[in-house]
């Protein structure tokens, strides 16, 4: 029988970027074998680690919030848009990234991954990225 996952009120980990994270829909435990589905929370004020993807891609589904996301494949200019409710954005394997919440409320977002995550090793830390990351006796 295929379940029905309901969303947890506490997250179940923190991504690599900093950002809170909701298992959804995780792959193999669900018989899905090409993708997997989470949402992601970044408390208003805050900014998530700039990092790439090794060999996932990404589309993501504003939920809540207001955020500004910057984005850059390689050998192409940084873009930088601002994404509220009802925007989906790609996020291509090998393309940098880093968002952050402008509020009111967390930036939320559902995130497909294909293929599924494969865990934190995933992430590549950027060195920099459009914003400095705040420490957390800096966060608001």
């Amino acid at each position: 029988m295929l379940p029905i996952v309901r969303r947890r009120s506490e997250p179940d980990t923190l991504a690599p970027d900093g950002s809170e994270i909701r298992l959804l829909v995780t792959g193999p435990e669900q018989d899905i074998t090409r993708g997997s589905l989470c949402e992601v929370c970044l408390p208003e004020g805050q900014v998530s680690i700039p990092i790439v993807h090794r060999t996932v891609e990404e589309i993501w589904y504003v939920l809540a919030g207001r955020g500004e996301v910057w984005r850059q494949l390689p050998n192409e200019e940084v873009r930088t848009v601002i994404a509220q409710p009802g925007d989906a954005l790609p996020i291509p394997r090998s393309c940098r990234f880093q968002f952050r919440s402008l509020g009111p409320g967390p930036f939320i977002f559902l995130c497909l991954t294909m293929p599924p995550w494969p865990g934190p090793d995933e992430a590549v830390l950027l060195e920099e990225g459009g914003w400095p990351v705040l420490s957390s006796t800096d966060q608001p």
